[in-house]
């Protein structure tokens, strides 16, 4: 295996956990005036990620960095081609955090429902221009000779393009709210199970078009269809374990399933890293598209000194933070408590 090859697994690995891991944040945002029925319940529900959801979005941040240093052709096209879409993520992923610290400052409910909205689009948004992003990175987009996308935003929003969207919204919601089924109890934890049994059906249907679309369409073969079909009997296995009260098999089950679709989009994808629509000579790949065989190599070297920390560290961060959180564990004085002692300051 070439450098080139080994960084585009490593970027679609990084790709993998944070969508596994951040899914789930998106999935509570969107779940918040659903299961948090007064200020108390929603504060439970922000709680479930509040140590966490800031360290999983270092997995994007690391996923652009490699981009731009293992194949900086290929973060130019991307990164200016569609620079509205990935605009707005940026906007929502700075509004949810904001939302999230700031929602406590005051306890007037305007104030807090406002900044609910806030957490809530925030929530909606990523997941469903993540989608479609992706998804047109499979299908391909119009680009020239000098590797520069050459369509508008409009361009982007396909009906394959859209199906991808509105499959990624459904597969983080219920990822979400097998989530907060695992890490809270009581009332919330009830309505969480059951949303999930309910949210999960229509997210079966949605995903398994999606990935059939994926496989037939645009170059699949046999190792994109194990992922996909792999995938596919996870989240039946998800809902299976979530009717039986296994949230921990159900969450486990959830997190493959979004694994294995995002695996399967880059398995389709390679050796390609951005198909061109206008004339196949313009396409990307992991060969035309990538840094130079030094720089590859001393990026290799840090990525093993440097990756097993941070794996270790956020593991640990997951572990000292796995108890299970209750409506009793908030106070009504609008202090904030979770029962490993930390949370967003003030939700």
């Amino acid at each position: 295996m070439d450098l080139a090859t080994f960084w585009f697994i490593l970027i679609g690995v990084l790709f993998v956990g944070y969508f596994v891991l951040e899914g789930f944040d998106f999935g509570v945002g969107m779940l918040l005036p659903v299961l948090g029925r007064d200020d108390r319940e929603r504060r439970v529900v922000i709680n479930t990620i509040g140590p966490v959801w800031d360290g999983n979005e270092v997995w994007l941040i690391t996923a652009g960095g490699a981009m731009f240093a293992a194949f900086p052709e290929w973060y130019a096209t991307l990164f200016s081609g569609f620079y509205l879409p990935l605009l707005l993520i940026l906007v929502a992923l700075i509004v949810r955090a904001v939302g999230f610290d700031y929602r406590g400052k005051r306890t007037d409910a305007a104030w807090k429902r406002n900044w609910d909205i806030a957490i809530i689009f925030g929530s909606y948004a990523p997941a469903l221009l993540w989608g479609v992003a992706f998804a047109n990175i499979v299908r391909g987009v119009p680009i020239d000779g000098n590797f520069d996308y050459t369509g508008g935003f409009f361009n982007l929003l396909n009906p394959y393009a859209l199906l991808g969207g509105v499959t990624m919204v459904a597969l983080c919601l219920t990822h979400g709210a097998v989530f907060l089924a695992l890490k809270t109890e009581g009332d919330i934890r009830v309505r969480a199970n059951r949303i999930a049994g309910r949210a999960g059906l229509v997210t079966a249907v949605l995903a398994v078009a999606f990935l059939a679309w994926t496989v037939t369409s645009f170059g699949g073969n046999a190792a994109s269809v194990a992922t996909a079909v792999v995938a596919a009997l996870a989240l039946v296995g998800a809902l299976l374990a979530n009717r039986a009260g296994r949230e921990g098999w159900a969450f486990v089950g959830t997190a493959i399933t979004i694994g294995l679709a995002v695996v399967t989009l880059f398995t389709v994808l390679f050796p390609n890293v951005m198909p061109s629509s206008t004339d196949p000579a313009n396409t990307l790949t992991i060969a035309n598209a990538s840094s130079t065989p030094y720089t590859l190599k001393i990026m290799t070297w840090v990525a093993l000194l440097v990756t097993p920390v941070v794996l270790l560290y956020q593991g640990w961060t997951y572990w000292v933070f796995r108890k299970r959180i209750g409506v009793h564990h908030i106070p009504d004085d609008g202090a904030v408590s979770s029962p490993a002692g930390s949370a967003i300051g003030g939700a």
